[in-house]
C-alpha cells in the first residue's frame, strides 16, 4: 500500500503533495514502483495534528481519487469522517482506512450498505492530538486485541461481514517504543481474527528511536520493519518507499516459495 498524503502537515511528507497535480504525479510514480493499493489521506493523524473540516478534506482527496479511478489500482481513503467515506465510495474507493475503527457516529452506517468496500479497523489510544501523552497499558497486545475484537463485532452487527475487514494494531498511535516492539514481535497473535493484518511502520518515530536517523533517512529501517511485519503475519504493509519495500519482499517471497517446493 503506497501512501499519498494530500496534507500540509503529515509527519514525513507534509506539504509535498498538497496540490492535486502533485498528488496525482506521486500516485503514478508509486504505481510505476509496484504499489498494489494506493492510500489517499487528506487529514494528518500524526501526534499533535490539527483537525481538518469535512469540506476541506473532501476538497483535498476527491479530485485525486477521481483522477486515479481508471488506473486499475484499488484506492483506499484514510479518513474517520462518515461524509468523506460516503463521497469516497461514490467516487470509486475500494477501501476505507479508519484510524478510529468506525467509532464516529454514522461511520458504521456509511460503510455497511456497500458490500464491495473493504474497511481497515485500526487501534488508537486517545486522539491524534493527545495519543502520545504518556500512553499506558497493562498488556498492550491483549488490550489491542480486545479492542479490535470489539470493533469487529460492532462491524458484523452493523452488517459488515468479516471478509470485508482488515485489522491494524496502530503502530505509533498511543504507544511507546516498547509497546510498538511488543506488537510487532507478537503480530501473529492478530491472525486469529481471520482477517488480513495491515501494518504501518514506514518512517515512524519508533524506528528513529532505535537508529537515531531523521525521518527522511529511515529507508533501511522502514524496509526492515515492513519485512518483519510480513514474516509475522501482515498481508498489507503501508509504506512511503514502495520500490525498496517490493524488492525486499520479492527476496523473501522467493525464499518462501523455494521452501514450499521442497516441502512438497
Amino acid at each position: 500500500m503506497g501512501i499519498i498524503n494530500v496534507t500540509p502537515d503529515s509527519f514525513s511528507d507534509g506539504g509535498l503533495f498538497l496540490s492535486t497535480r502533485k498528488a496525482i504525479a506521486h500516485a503514478k510514480n508509486l504505481i510505476d514502483e509496484g504499489a498494489d493499493i494506493l492510500d489517499i489521506g487528506g487529514e494528518s493523524t500524526r501526534p499533535g495534528s490539527q483537525y481538518v473540516n469535512t469540506d476541506e478534506e473532501l476538497m483535498r482527496v476527491i479530485p485525486v481519487l477521481e483522477a486515479l479511478a481508471d488506473t486499475g489500482i484499488p484506492i483506499s481513503i484514510d479518513t474517520s469522517k462518515p461524509e468523506v467515506m460516503k463521497h469516497a465510495i461514490e467516487a470509486g474507493a475500494f477501501m476505507i482506512n479508519d484510524v478510529n475503527a468506525l467509532r464516529n457516529p454514522g461511520a458504521l452506517e456509511a460503510i455497511a450498505p456497500h458490500r464491495h468496500v473493504q474497511v481497515c479497523l485500526m487501534h488508537m489510544q486517545g486522539t491524534p492530538q493527545r495519543m502520545q501523552t504518556n500512553p499506558q497499558y497493562k498488556d498492550v497486545v491483549s488490550e489491542v486485541k480486545y479492542f479490535l475484537q470489539q470493533r469487529i463485532q460492532a462491524a458484523n452487527a452493523a452488517g459488515i461481514a468479516l471478509n470485508r475487514l482488515v485489522v491494524d494494531p496502530g503502530f505509533g498511535f498511543g504507544k511507546t517504543l516498547q509497546h510498538n516492539l511488543s506488537l510487532l514481535n507478537q503480530l501473529n497473535e492478530f491472525t486469529t481474527f481471520g482477517t488480513p493484518i495491515l501494518a504501518g511502520l514506514s518512517r515512524k518515530s519508533m524506528l528513529g528511536a532505535i537508529t537515531g536517523n531523521n525521518i527522511d533517512q529511515r529507508l533501511h529501517e522502514s524496509v526492515a520493519a515492513a519485512l518483519l511485519a510480513v514474516i509475522k503475519g501482515a498481508k498489507i504493509v503501508r509504506v512511503h518507499d514502495v520500490k525498496a519495500s517490493k524488492a525486499a519482499l520479492a527476496i523473501y517471497n522467493a525464499l518462501r516459495d523455494c521452501d514450499s517446493q521442497f516441502d512438497q
